[in-house]
């Protein structure tokens, strides 16, 4: 279920940034003008675009929302401790013992 919202709201994401840059900038950012005679009227179009903006956004706000209660919901059912509370006992390293080294490392060999 969780993965399946999950989808769904990338789909919605993806959706509303394709008709956010679909609209006509009036700022002349990244909206592209075009003709007027296309399949809707300049006005009609951005009527339509601008609804479906409002619904997306609002399906994307409540689907992240449903979203993160889910998401408190199933982490809370699990115990969580905090660093405060823990006790940690340290395991016994292991003994290791020291290599044996000769006495003179170099074997004499400055003495000659």
């Amino acid at each position: 279920m969780f993965i399946f919202l999950i989808v769904v709201q990338a789909l919605i994401g993806v959706a509303l940034v394709g008709v956010i840059l679909i609209q006509k900038s009036e700022g002349g950012g990244l909206g592209v003008g075009g003709s007027p005679t296309g399949f809707m009227s300049a006005r009609g179009a951005a009527d339509f675009l601008t609804r479906s903006t409002a619904v997306l956004a609002t399906i994307f706000v409540s689907l992240s929302i449903v979203l993160a209660a889910i998401a408190v919901k199933s982490s809370s059912d699990q115990k969580v401790d905090t660093t405060l509370d823990r006790t940690v006992t340290p395991a016994a390293a292991p003994v290791v013992p020291a290599p044996v080294l000769p006495a003179d490392p170099l074997g004499g060999a400055a003495k000659k």
